[in-house]
């Protein structure tokens, strides 16, 4: 029904339309209640740093980036979400219109440019969400844990990067299971070039220093799928020599291939699924499987998910598989 009749009416109309509409339908207090039902044949536990997962599929970070849908996202069967990207202060991103469809290769194209409400209101809304969640977990709920993705202003210097990093983790440190440091998204002017070894030590160590004071929890790093195999060993030279908990492989892709509409911004779905699979092969041989991974991009149904988990992935995540096919796609994958 969604794929023939939801989603071929609601693709008439603007991308970012349809999104704050259905975020605005999965926020309200009614649809938990309406999709409990989804989420009930979605259980394959599995445990991660420590953590129980219901299952191993997520919630990509920059679908539900201000925490507003986590009672919706539990409901419809996810074993666990990633907000953000949260910055320290409120921005508007970039200029609309900012994001894309390409139905005939199941893509996007988006250039949002961390939309965001800013950390004190995000820290309050986790307060709220968690409240509601651990009322659920008193009622023998399943485990939701929550991913916190932080990035960097837009008119911070790079040399200063280090510092919106660390303010957000420290504030919203109590209010998440894991954490993603996000140097690679191509909608931020110079991000991408946090992922160096020596700006992405610099944005490490502090954190990993204020964590030594409080209880542990992972930290990851998120990376682009345009890195060469080169840049990617010293990322990875990195994270192992600092003792980095994961990484999330990967962002969205600027190579847009046969798929290029003439718009800029990161590309996901369907054509990122070789691509994100192969970096997830190759972090998991350079590291002898110890580093886990967090797979992402191109996931639309089971064997795409299979394959994540044969290249070495522990966990997965969706995004634009969850606008290509809908309410039911968690347990399509694991069915």
């Amino acid at each position: 029904m969604y794929q023939s009749l939801i989603r071929p009416f609601f693709f008439q109309f603007d991308p970012e339309t349809v999104h704050h509409f259905a975020m605005r339908c999965m926020a309200s207090p009614l649809f938990p209640v309406l999709a409990s039902a989804l989420g009930s044949t979605c259980d394959d536990p599995v445990e991660l740093w420590g953590l129980h997962f219901r299952n191993r599929i997520g919630l990509a970070a920059g679908f539900d980036k201000n925490a507003e849908i986590l009672q919706a996202t539990y409901a419809l069967g996810f074993g666990y979400s990633e907000i953000g990207t949260v910055t320290p202060r409120p921005q508007p991103g970039n200029p609309k219109p900012r994001i894309f469809r390409i139905p005939e290769a199941s893509a996007l194209i988006n250039r949002m440019g961390f939309p965001n409400d800013g950390l004190e209101a995000i820290q309050q809304r986790l307060l709220d969400s968690q409240k509601a969640l651990k009322a659920k977990k008193a009622k023998k709920a399943k485990p939701f844990p929550i991913g916190i993705n932080i990035g960097k202003n837009k008119d911070t210097p790079a040399e200063q990067a280090a510092d919106d990093y660390l303010q957000s983790f420290r504030q919203l440190y109590p209010h998440g299971a894991y954490f993603v440091v996000n140097v690679s998204s191509p909608n931020t002017p110079g991000l991408r070039k946090l992922q160096g070894k020596e700006a992405l030590k610099d944005i490490l160590v502090p954190l990993l220093e204020f964590r030594q004071s409080q209880p542990w929890k992972p930290l990851l790093v998120k990376v682009a799928p345009d890195l060469s195999e080169n840049d990617l060993s010293d990322i990875l030279e990195v994270l192992t020599d600092l003792g980095l908990d994961g990484i999330v492989a990967t962002n969205t892709t600027i190579d847009h291939g046969q798929n290029d509409i003439g718009e800029t911004g990161g590309l996901s779905g369907a054509p990122l699924e070789a691509k994100s699979t192969e970096m997830i092969r190759f972090i998991h041989t350079q590291t002898n499987a110890a580093l886990p991974i967090i797979g992402v991009g191109g996931i639309r149904n089971r064997d795409d998910y299979l394959r994540k988990l044969e290249a070495g992935a522990s966990l997965v995540q969706l995004y634009t598989g969850f606008i290509y096919q809908g309410p039911l796609v968690v347990s399509k994958l694991l069915t």
